[in-house]
C-alpha cells in the first residue's frame, strides 16, 4: 500500500514481494488486483520455485523476476517493481542514473544501471525470468554490490528495487523515484553536469550505510 501513497504506481501497476528466509516462502501481490482491494488474506504464498502454497489467486505477472533476484542475492528479503515516471524515463531512454549530488549519494553508491535491451528470443520464452536474469547479469559484469545500489533499471521496461524486507524495497523505489526526478532536472539545466566527486558520493554513502556509519540515532 506504500506504493500508491507514495505516487509510484497508477491503478494495477508494480508489485512487491516479500520473502520469509526461514520458510522459504514469499508473499506477493496478486495480479491485476486495484490497491484499494488489497488486503494480507488475498497476498499469494509461493516457494522459491515459483509453486503456490497458498491463495487462491494469481500471484504477479514478474514473479519470475522476483524470484530470480532472490535465488541470485540471498542477502536480499523484499523486492518492489514499478513504473514510476521519471525512472521509467530513463529506463525508456535506456539510461543509467549517474549520481548527480548527495541525495542520490545518501541511498546508492554509484551510479543505477540500466540493463541492456532483451533479445527477441529472451522476451519469447519465459520473458518474466529473462528479464531477472538480465538484471543480475548487469550487476555481475559491472561488479556492482546490489546491497550498495539496491535498484535498476530494466531497458525500455521500469525500475526494480529491493531491501532487507518487503518495506525496505518499497522506501528504495522511492528513494529512487526522487533522484530520478532530480537527475531530469539537473541535465534540464545542464545537459553537460559532470557527476559528483567520488569522494562526495562515498563520504555520504558511507556515513549512512557503512561500517562506521554515524547518521541518525543509532548506537554511536
Amino acid at each position: 500500500m506504500q506504493l500508491p501513497q507514495d505516487g509510484l504506481v497508477f491503478r494495477t501497476w508494480g508489485n512487491v514481494s516479500g520473502l520469509d528466509k526461514a520458510s522459504g516462502v514469499l508473499a506477493i501481490k496478486p495480479s491485476g488486483v486495484p490497491y484499494g482491494e488489497l488486503s494480507a488474506e488475498n497476498m499469494v504464498l509461493v516457494d522459491l520455485d515459483g509453486h503456490v502454497v497458498e491463495g487462491d489467486l494469481n500471484p504477479s505477472s514478474d514473479l519470475a523476476t522476483h524470484l530470480a533476484l532472490y535465488r541470485a542475492w540471498p542477502e536480499i528479503g523484499g523486492v518492489a517493481h514499478t513504473h514510476s515516471l521519471a525512472a521509467t524515463s530513463f529506463a525508456q531512454a535506456r539510461r543509467a542514473i549517474p549520481c548527480y549530488g548527495t541525495t542520490h549519494a545518501d541511498y546508492f553508491h554509484g551510479t543505477v544501471p540500466c540493463t541492456r535491451p532483451l533479445t527477441e528470443s529472451e522476451i519469447n520464452d519465459a520473458y518474466e525470468a529473462h528479464t531477472g536474469d538480465v538484471i543480475v547479469e548487469t550487476f555481475a559484469e559491472g561488479r556492482l554490490n546490489p546491497l550498495h545500489i539496491p535498484a535498476v533499471l530494466v531497458s525500455c521496461h521500469g525500475p526494480f528495487t529491493w531491501g532487507k524486507d518487503a518495506m525496505a524495497a518499497a522506501d528504495n523505489a522511492a528513494y529512487l523515484e526522487m533522484v530520478a526526478k532530480l537527475a531530469l532536472d539537473t541535465l534540464a539545466l545542464s545537459p553537460d553536469c559532470p557527476p559528483a566527486d567520488r569522494f562526495l558520493l562515498d563520504k555520504h554513502f558511507l556515513r549512512k550505510h557503512g561500517p562506521n556509519a554515524y547518521y541518525g540515532q543509532g548506537k554511536h
